[in-house]
């Protein structure tokens, strides 16, 4: 039986756990888009603009469009498209490289829902190592509790969370910044077209650029949930180029709106975005609202974050269940179907990060490589994902597709130029990096990529047992 026949063997979910293709389509903003990097691109000014349209044109727009036409057409995520367009043990590999970028995913958007929530009780904690690692642990927990109720709950708090802590937020700073340039103010940045391109500074130009590629990762990631819509091949494609314009407008405005109340040189690279809100709302008298926003930024966090938890390990669970790749502990799951073991061990290295915080005070720079890691693995899955798309196209052109992507030779070719972009881009050493040894840098990242991202997926397919595979239609077990 091919994987696209044991996806479809599955039973349709029944009426009461349907989700809206719009639901959908704020849970994919949620997992994409946050205001967390607006005050770092609005010291650009103006130039943010094509910061992040060049980006979304090379990488957003392919992966979109992409993996519209796939999910349109084949059931199952990335596991089931990759397995389809190459090989099994590549569909493996391509969603085990999805999961493990979640790795290090966690404690990193945790911290910083740490830094925001000491603005709502007092800002000297966001120093706290111990206050972090409390902040993380208690944060994981909680979010794998809400993911154990199953879809419904999950897309409940991810559309919530977008609405009331990123949309909200966000056309607040763009009013606020529209009202500054009503009351004659000029802008903090220049305006100008000439001003529209950054300056060009060589490498260091080329990374800003590149990474912001990787502001637009997840796009795919809900793939997964496809089959909890009505009319998947018609709504899904639908809500894929909702989440693409909700993305783009919460990257931009906000970090343009920013640009024009607060100064450059008040908005360094490592200035938090409480610290823009709580500059903009002093332009007006309004710092008291610093705090409501942090409350509102924070749910937006967790509501990204349980998609996360909710994506990546239901499909390394379902590609485990029907290959035997996971011993049986870590393919339990609880009666909603949610791969309760697999989440908890995640839980225990995050809880292992989240205590490094509070008790290793050189540990940022060390969890930063292991971020630029995981990073470089999460690329494999697009390249893949790509490749796949443009092979289907060629070996399967008569299979029903809810939607086909236009010029998709183009597309994939252009996504996997610029997957292939990040991925060289990750082993530059970033200025933070100081006078180390780039030598050793790069020997650090190439090892641990190659470890997680090739290593470890080829002992769990090296070493699958058949007797580790469960009958397709699923049962949940608790």
């Amino acid at each position: 039986m091919s994987p696209a026949d044991t996806v479809r063997s599955r039973p349709r979910p029944s009426a009461a756990t349907w989700i809206s293709w719009t639901t959908l389509a704020l849970m994919t903003t949620s997992s994409v888009a946050s205001l967390r990097p607006a005050p770092t691109m609005a010291v650009y000014g103006l130039a943010c603009v094509f910061l992040y349209v060049v980006p979304a044109l090379v990488f957003l727009l392919p992966t979109s469009l992409v993996s519209a036409e796939l999910a349109s057409g084949w059931e199952g995520g990335v596991y089931n498209w990759v397995a389809r367009g190459i090989s099994r043990p590549a569909g493996f590999f391509a969603v085990w490289c999805q999961f493990a970028m979640t790795i290090f995913y966690y404690p990193s958007l945790l911290g910083y829902v740490a830094s925001t929530l000491a603005y709502v009780f007092d800002p000297s904690l966001a120093g706290s190592g111990l206050w972090t690692a409390a902040v993380i642990m208690v944060a994981y927990w909680s979010g794998v509790w809400i993911s154990s109720r199953g879809t419904k709950g999950v897309a409940g708090l991810a559309s919530g969370g977008l609405v009331v802590g990123t949309l909200v937020p966000g056309a607040v700073l763009v009013v606020l910044g529209v009202v500054f340039l009503l009351k004659g103010h000029a802008p903090a940045a220049p305006m100008n077209a000439g001003d529209l391109l950054p300056p060009w500074a060589g490498l260091a130009s080329l990374v800003l650029i590149v990474n912001n590629f990787l502001s637009y990762s997840g796009m795919e990631m809900n793939a997964v949930h496809v089959s909890s819509l009505r009319k998947p091949a018609r709504e899904f494609p639908r809500a894929m180029f909702l989440a693409m314009g909700l993305v783009l407008v919460i990257f931009v405005l906000p970090a343009l709106a920013i640009s024009w109340v607060v100064p450059a040189e008040q908005l360094s690279l490592t200035a938090g975005v409480m610290q823009a809100f709580d500059a903009v709302f002093a332009q007006f008298g309004g710092q008291w609202l610093t705090p409501v926003v942090g409350v509102l930024l924070v749910a937006a966090s967790l509501g990204g974050m349980v998609t996360w938890l909710a994506g990546p390990s239901k499909g390394l669970l379902l590609i485990s269940r029907q290959e035997g790749y996971l011993p049986p502990w870590l393919q339990k799951r609880n009666k909603h179907g949610v791969p309760r073991n697999i989440l908890v061990a995640q839980g225990a290295i995050t809880t292992l990060i989240a205590l490094l915080y509070a008790f290793v005070p050189d540990v940022s720079s060390a969890y930063w490589i292991f971020s630029v890691i995981t990073t470089q693995v999460y690329l494999i899955t697009y390249l893949l994902m790509f490749v796949a798309a443009f092979r289907l196209r060629r070996t399967a052109p008569g299979h029903p597709r809810g939607y086909r992507a236009p010029m998709l030779g183009v597309l994939c070719g252009v996504g996997c130029a610029a997957s292939l972009a990040a991925l060289l881009v990750g082993f530059v050493p970033p200025s933070q990096f100081g006078s180390g040894n780039v030598g050793a840098y790069v020997v650090v990242v190439a090892g641990g990529a190659l470890g997680l991202g090739l290593l470890v997926p080829f002992l769990f397919y090296q070493f699958r047992k058949q007797s580790w595979k469960q009958p397709a239609p699923e049962e949940a077990t608790s």
